[in-house]
Order: C-alpha cells, then sequence, then structure tokens
C-alpha cells in the first residue's frame, strides 16, 4: 500500500503530551518502547512546517514540567522549549517564522536538504530521496507544492516510519542516507539567525533529538 506523502507527511495528531510523559531518563530509550522517538520527530516537523497556533503551543508548554538534568542536554532542550511556548504568543511566533523561512523572497535558513547538500534547490540530493521515498511506498500528494526534502517533511517520515513498525535498519538507512549530514547544520543555522528566538529553542531541541539518534542508532547493529 502507497502513503500519501506530503509536507505534512502523517495522518496522526502531533503528540507533544507524550514527549513530556515518555521523556527518557536516561540516554537510551528501550528498544520496544517507540513511541516517544515517533512523537518527538512529529513534534519537531510540526514546528518547522508552519507557525504554531495556540492549541499547539499550549501542547508544547507541557514540556516545561519535564524533569531537568543538569547533565542531560535533551531534557535540558526539552523544559526550555517547553518554556518558550509558555512565553510566546502565535502572533509573535508567526512573524518570527516569516522572517526565518519565507522572508521577501527567500528567508534567513533555507529548510532543504538539496540546499545544504549542493547549494541549490531542487539538485540530485531530492531525485535520490523521491527514489527512496517511492521504493519505501510513499508518493507526493498532489495538493502539496514543498518539494520533499524540506525538513518537516523528512522528521515526517520518520515519525510515520516509527508508527507504523517499520524496521530500525530502515529507519536508520533512510536517516543516514537523507538528513545525518546536513540536518545538525540546519539547526545550528537556526539557532544563531537574526530574527531565531522561539525557534532557537525549536532548534536546540532539534539538535540535541539529532545527538540521541545518533548515540541510539550506533548502539542498533
Amino acid at each position: 500500500m502507497t502513503s500519501q506523502v506530503q509536507v505534512q507527511f502523517s495522518s496522526e495528531p502531533v503528540q507533544p503530551q507524550a514527549v513530556a510523559e515518555e521523556a527518557p531518563q536516561a540516554s537510551v530509550i528501550p528498544e520496544d518502547d517507540q513511541h516517544y522517538r515517533a512523537s518527538a520527530y512529529g513534534l519537531i516537523a510540526a514546528l518547522l512546517r508552519s507557525s504554531p497556533d495556540q492549541a499547539l503551543l499550549d501542547q508544547v508548554s507541557n514540556l516545561a514540567a519535564v524533569k531537568r538534568d543538569d547533565d542531560d542536554d535533551l531534557l535540558i532542550a526539552m523544559s526550555s522549549l517547553g518554556l518558550s511556548a509558555k512565553t510566546f504568543t502565535p502572533d509573535r511566533i508567526e512573524d518570527e517564522f516569516h522572517d526565518l523561512f519565507i522572508g521577501l523572497g527567500k528567508g534567513e535558513v533555507v529548510p532543504y536538504g538539496s540546499w545544504y547538500l549542493t547549494g541549490f534547490m531542487m539538485e540530485k540530493p531530492l531525485s535520490d530521496l523521491r527514489e527512496d521515498l517511492a521504493r519505501l511506498g510513499y508518493e507526493k500528494s498532489g495538493s502539496v507544492s514543498e518539494p520533499e526534502d524540506h525538513t518537516a517533511a523528512l522528521f515526517e517520515v520518520i515519525s510515520m516510519m516509527i508508527s507504523e513498525g517499520t524496521d530500525l535498519s530502515v529507519q536508520r538507512d533512510f536517516y543516514q542516507s537523507h538528513m545525518a549530514s546536513w540536518v545538525e547544520r540546519f539547526f545550528i543555522d537556526l539557532s544563531d539567525a537574526k530574527s531565531s528566538v522561539f525557534y532557537k529553542a525549536v532548534a536546540r531541541f532539534g539538535s540535541a533529538f539529532m545527538a540521541f539518534e545518533n548515540q541510539y542508532f550506533s548502539m542498533q547493529v
């Protein structure tokens, strides 16, 4: 069965509460407990896809209650994101989102894999990604204009894979082929961008979660 690939890939709602409730208290998640990973990927995707509304901010604010551990960057980043969600209004974040990702012709940060890997849009990394998506049974919805290498889209693909029980080796291969070489640079750029305030917290969470995933994948041999 072929799944519809959109910039919003998944049909399941994002569950920030699950991220807060199931936050790992150590650097490794039990292999049979993947709900946290799927929810974290989905949350990052939702925040990068479009400016959050108040309902999503209210949910993200639950992360502020995560028990902080000064030795765990991921837990600190989650708590900081929750506190930021409590502080900012949707209107203020919408202006920030526009400046960061849209701008007048181009935003401060370009959220596409091809751009990071080649310096241009719609290049070979995108065609390679499309081939893999087709092989894995995903196709782009005709109602979506964004190319599939949008950062939000890639995060949603892995969220779907986890939720659908796709073999971990397939998740790891997809991540290493299409994300590992550039997503960290994207989060650094997002954090350093002039307009980044709320999204600085998003970038910190994204970077910490990617460090977690790198460790998690490396342990699953």
